[in-house]
């Protein structure tokens, strides 16, 4: 018990001398500006899995797939329909909505069903259909605005989303499955991220709060020749060895408490400014960002006892006596075995890992966490060390370059833990970057798609004949459009209602020719192409039936179609088949109109390519109106040669986000602590100045005083973010290869942020370098 009063009283005798005085509150206001800087990253990135939790939650209370659904009508069905559109590269998720009864199920967000013809919108769609950027939109959409969605429809504050009241809807079926007759609304299974994809989450989240962790670590390890002044006046007076160290720890805790205030801070502060973010149309509600109690406490303990624990640690060899504070009156050299066991931890933790991201294995996340701690931390441990090898054997040449090395080789371990936050974050980053780049090939497919022949692609999943035609045409006269191919396709089997039936593609020769080489082509003529693995290919002269052929004909005549009697025409040929546009082959029949099934009703589709001048501004918009104009059910997609995972996307997205908080940290971080230890140098500095040295002079030795570590730390932190990224890569078997472009940006990213911080601390330099500087109280 008296062990415990005596470290409290210790330690808040400490604290008083971090709060008294001028000098005291500043050192504090600085330590803790530093710390907080990280708590508040450490909780926003605490916050961010429930923020996500939060919106997958809210977009499977409104999802359709999964939903209970209706054979027929009834008091508690609902209509719904998908009628989703792009808008610039941003997704626009749409819903045409139908009550069927008075106890329909109303969609979240809203406080009533919008009525025929009327919109609910989002904010953020609401916002972009009242400036000017919209009036595309706006044309397309049509409709008057009548109620906006409330936060419990909506993924997030940035989202595009709409609902639109219908007059009538397709009765859903086979032909139709863009509609669905629900009564509630469903959580859809959500698809598993594949073992690779998991690793770079894991990996993400290890890289960017590592770098946290280190200047953390680093802001509380407060210091310098006011404190040493201070400790000695203490032993002085009679205290300790112990007392003394309990005293600075003191201090030191006082300074991670304020940095636990403002971070709470500016955690409010960024957590506020989140509505207004958006990253690939991913944002989340302010609300959201709410850390888990957990996570709260265990940061509100971990920041005030790493104060403790680096503080001690750190004065374990320091001689405090009554005259003076002794850092050792021989210095013995670093070791390195020990640094050396810490990234060889690593690389044995990882080995045994290798090659088992492409055969469906899962990876042991504490495993490959813990590696890569362990290889990142070891620049931690190797960087003092390096250094001190380094300036160690240094001598000579100009002033500013003598008075930096005496520096450095006076106090490597300061200069040191400087740049090891940002050594970390560029090993981290250069190791990421290898592995983003070496399974990028496993996230990204070939489409077979071919966008020299067609630039999008419109989907009409049903409607008539006379329908097809108006949409065709309403695309084909969209300012830009320079071509456009309509084919037409219709079931035929040789008896109804059965699964087996062969397509019968219609379309002029000109279309045709897009799908098969047809060599002669007329108007009347008709063509046999592909095989059948079903065996349902049908012989020329053959009678069929053609439309519905999937259901009964009183089922067909519910849903808007009909089946009808047809003759297979006598003089089809035999052609070989070409992939259209898409990468699609076609099989069975293609026909000209004059001899295809007629009068089938809504049981036709509809593909229509469309080939547009990508001089002309906004013509893919005005493909997407005219063909949502023509029906809103209609699907247009751009087609693309290659096509890329969605997470993949996401992950990389989020690394970006992050990239650029850490970052900011960084910066500002450094900045601080350079800051913080002009201040205490300022009576030297003054001093040299009084006795002739230049100004200019000083500002080049604090330059290479910053110079020597980054460039020593950024050196290590390529070395282990290249052997750290090829471990990751054989752990994902994608060959080993460095993109030495990427490697030379990040390392220039680092240096570039050290040299501009060591820039922005020129103006206090020389305001601290003035006469009034020697004063003292």
């Amino acid at each position: 018990m008296n062990v415990l009063r005596r470290w409290l009283r210790d330690l808040a005798l400490g604290a008083r001398f971090a709060l008294g005085g001028r000098e005291g509150r500043t050192r504090t206001l600085f330590t803790g500006v530093g710390v907080g800087l990280g708590v508040a990253l450490l909780l926003i990135s605490a916050a961010i899995p429930g923020a996500l939790a939060a919106r997958a939650e809210r977009a499977d209370a409104r999802a359709v797939l999964g939903a209970p659904t209706a054979d027929r009508p009834g008091r508690d069905t609902l209509l719904v329909a998908t009628a989703n559109t792009t808008y610039h590269g941003q997704d626009v998720e749409g819903r045409l909505l139908r009550p069927e009864g008075p106890a329909a199920p109303l969609p979240p967000g809203l406080k009533a069903f919008p009525a025929p013809g009327e919109l609910a919108v989002s904010p953020a769609l609401a916002e972009l259909l009242r400036s000017d950027d919209g009036a595309l939109l706006r044309d397309r959409l049509g409709a008057r605005i009548g109620a906006v969605i409330g936060d419990a429809g909506l993924s997030g504050p940035a989202e595009l989303s709409f609902y639109q009241g219908a007059e009538s809807l397709p009765e859903p079926g086979p032909g139709e499955f863009r509609v669905q007759r629900v009564t509630g609304f469903g959580e859809p299974d959500r698809p598993e991220l594949s073992p690779v994809l998991m690793l770079t989450v894991l990996l993400t989240f290890v890289a960017l709060l590592l770098p946290v962790a280190v200047f953390i670590a680093a802001a509380v390890r407060s210091g310098g020749e006011r404190r040493d002044q201070r400790l000695a006046a203490l032993r002085l007076i009679g205290a300790d060895g112990r007392t003394v160290r309990r005293i600075a720890a003191g201090e030191a805790l006082a300074g991670a408490v304020a940095g636990l205030v403002l971070g709470s801070v500016f955690f409010a502060a960024g957590r506020a400014l989140a509505g207004s973010l958006s990253l690939g149309q991913r944002s989340v509600f302010p609300a959201d960002l709410t850390p888990a109690p957990g996570l709260v406490v265990l940061v509100a303990l971990a920041v005030p006892a790493a104060a403790l624990a680096v503080t001690l640690f750190a004065l374990r060899r320091v001689v405090i006596e009554p005259l003076g504070v002794l850092r050792t009156e021989a210095p013995r050299p670093r070791r390195v075995w020990w640094r050396l066991l810490l990234p060889l931890g690593g690389i044995g933790l990882l080995a045994p890992l290798a090659g088992r991201g492409n055969d469906g294995g899962r990876f042991n996340q504490w495993q490959v966490g813990g590696g890569v701690v362990l290889l990142l931390v070891g620049i931690t441990a190797l960087l003092p060390w390096l250094l001190e090898r380094s300036v160690g054997r240094m001598s000579g040449g100009p002033v500013s370059w003598q008075l930096a090395v005496r520096r450095l080789q006076v106090s490597s371990g300061s200069s040191a833990r400087l740049v090891n936050g940002i050594a970390v974050a560029v090993a981290g980053a250069i190791a990421l970057q290898m592995l983003f780049s070496g399974v990028e090939g496993e996230v990204t497919r070939e489409t077979g798609q071919d966008p020299a022949r067609a630039s999008a692609q419109v989907m009409l999943h049903s409607g008539t004949s006379a329908r097809v035609e108006d949409v065709a045409r309403r695309i084909g006269e969209a300012p830009g459009v320079t071509r456009t191919v309509a084919l037409t396709v219709v079931s035929a089997a040789r008896k109804f209602p059965t699964l087996d039936s062969s397509e019968v593609t219609v379309g002029t020769c000109r279309a045709l020719a897009e799908i098969a080489e047809l060599g002669s082509c007329k108007e009347g003529d008709a063509f046999l192409v592909g095989g059948d693995a079903l065996g349902t290919a049908l012989a020329p002269g053959e009678h069929v039936f053609a439309g519905d052929v999937r259901m009964s004909a009183e089922s067909s005549a519910a849903l808007g179609g009909k089946t009808v009697e047809w003759t297979v025409p006598a003089g089809a040929r035999t052609v070989p088949a070409r992939e259209d546009p898409s990468g699609r082959i076609p099989t069975g029949l293609l026909v000209t109109p004059s001899v295809a099934p007629q009068d089938t009703g809504r049981a036709q589709t509809a593909r229509v390519y469309v080939q547009t001048d990508e001089s002309a501004p906004d013509t893919l918009e005005r493909v997407r109106t005219a063909a949502f104009k023509g029906d809103p059910l209609a699907t247009v997609s751009s087609l693309r040669a290659t096509r890329q995972d969605p997470a993949f996307a996401g992950i990389q997205a989020g690394l970006l986000l992050g990239a650029g908080a850490v970052l900011v940290l960084i910066g500002t971080s450094l900045l601080v602590t350079q800051l913080q230890q002009l201040r205490e140098r300022r009576r030297l500095l003054s001093a040299l100045v009084a006795f002739g040295t230049r100004r200019s002079t000083l500002s080049l030795s604090v330059l290479w005083q910053t110079a020597l570590p980054v460039a020593l730390g950024l050196v290590l932190a390529a070395a282990a973010g290249i052997g750290l990224g090829a471990a990751l890569m054989a752990m994902v078997r994608v060959p080993v290869r460095v993109d030495w472009t990427a490697v030379l940006a990040l390392t220039g990213a680092g240096a570039g942020l050290v040299a501009a911080v060591t820039l922005l601390t020129l103006p206090p330099l020389l305001r601290l370098t003035r006469p009034d500087g020697l004063r003292t109280e």
